[in-house]
């Protein structure tokens, strides 16, 4: 099947080859086309919880150096990528480091986390047209695959990706991963990935319509597809409504879904849906969101964390869906409201400041524990700020904190807490 959707997928690129792109046509140099940039990341997160676990915390400060040369002049053009990563603890030693969800540096043995980690990765890559294949060492956004760079050290996989954009409007990708990189490790292959699959295309139909399908399949875990629609409606007077619908169905290996204690009896495979729909309504500076999500099938939707523990492997940020904060409301059967509100203090004299504020309930929740329909509830805010000109160019600071809150009866899928983040990033081009 898998296949089959390859080369369906391969032959619509060839296709498009021959429609249209100079992409390589226009290169200037493996030197002249370069670039070199620093980025630098101190960031905390505090888990205060409020069911009897023991608190969480860690800090931690990084550097990453990002080198991305052009492509030789010629038909196919050939170019390196190849970036280094270092980070050193601040504070999260033995009895406040280990919460999976946080994870900036892994334990040891004996439970004492890591002092420091560094990491260097590289790529090799090759175009023609418009048409780009890389190997080695990767940082993939994908819905279905999305490396998890919102704690400390990026995750990164190591495969092969062919993309393609030689018809305008039209993105393809073909990708095949066999590894992956805990952002809190030092090894290379630390996630113990076995192979993941994926492909996918992306369309702007309008310049207000787009969508976009991408499909993944890893081994001995699941098979999952995604499908997008997003639709802007432009009104009058700085005003507009946007309308954005995802969904995500998943089907679990029986043995997987048996390790997460969903329905396998046999003949009947573990499966999710799980789909969110937002409405926006933006007036000048403000927007104001509602949504609503809604799982179904006998298993939650399960994503992110390393096959090496048990997990799946797909990164840490493959929930693009509507209702993710700090808890996904992403439950076996949960159904959850959001409202929310955002404001640009750019249109009141304060360009780089905005504010967002969310209110999230979900109920129906199945934690398989028997004792009827659970219930979770989270306040999000975050205040952001970029820096836009002097010495600190750039320089972005954010404070978020969640309040959430889970009902006994749904103790078994989440748990109760305070978390707050802190996160300051400098970025620095080179050249």
């Amino acid at each position: 099947m898998f296949k089959a959707r390859i080369s369906v997928l391969a032959l619509g690129v060839l296709s498009a080859m021959q429609v249209m792109a100079d992409g390589q046509a226009d290169s200037q140099g493996f030197i002249e086309d370069s670039h070199l940039d620093l980025f630098f990341r101190n960031a905390y997160i505090n888990r205060d919880y409020k069911d009897g676990r023991q608190d969480k915390a860690e800090w931690g400060q990084m550097a990453q150096a990002n080198f991305a040369s052009g492509f030789t002049q010629g038909t196919v053009g050939v170019g390196v990528d190849a970036f280094g990563l270092y980070a050193i603890r601040l504070d999260g030693g033995k009895g406040r480091s280990g919460a999976a969800g946080i994870d900036f540096f892994a334990q040891g043995d004996s439970g004492e986390a890591v002092d420091q980690i560094s990491k260097v990765g590289g790529a090799v890559k090759f175009r023609v047209s418009n048409t780009v294949l890389k190997y080695g060492d990767q940082m993939p956004e994908f819905p279905v695959l999305s490396y998890d760079n919102s704690r400390l050290l990026p995750e990164y996989y190591t495969g092969t990706l062919l993309t393609s954009k030689e018809i305008e409007g039209l993105e393809i990708n073909l990708g095949r991963f066999t590894g992956e990189s805990r952002k809190s490790a030092n090894s290379r292959d630390s996630g113990r990935l076995k192979s993941l699959d994926v492909w996918g295309l992306a369309y702007q139909f309008t310049d207000n319509f787009k969508g976009s399908y991408y499909g993944t399949n890893i081994e001995d875990v699941l098979d999952r597809h995604y499908v997008n629609l997003n639709y802007v409606l432009d009104l009058h007077n700085e005003q507009s409504l946007t309308l954005d619908f995802q969904d995500y169905y998943s089907e679990f290996d029986n043995s997987f879904g048996t390790a997460l204690n969903a329905g396998t009896d046999g003949s009947k495979s573990t499966r999710n849906n799980i789909w969110s729909l937002a409405a926006t309504y933006a007036i000048g500076a403000h927007s104001f969101t509602l949504a609503h999500q809604r799982s179904t099938g006998n298993s939650g939707y399960n994503y992110g964390g390393y096959q090496s523990q048990g997990w799946v492997g797909d990164g840490g940020t493959s929930i693009w869906l509507a209702n993710s904060y700090w808890s996904d409301f992403n439950g076996e059967d949960e159904r959850s409201w959001q409202v929310a509100y955002a404001v640009d203090f750019g249109e009141y004299g304060v360009p780089g400041l905005n504010f967002r504020t969310a209110y999230v309930r979900g109920d129906n929740i199945n934690d398989r524990s028997g004792r009827g329909e659970g219930t979770e509830r989270e306040i999000f805010n975050q205040v952001q700020y970029v820096v836009q000109s002097g010495p600190a160019k750039d320089l972005n600071l954010r404070v978020r904190s969640s309040i959430l809150r889970v009902s006994n009866n749904a103790s078994n899928y989440n748990s109760s807490g305070n978390e707050l983040r802190l996160i300051v990033d400098y970025p620095v081009s080179i050249f």
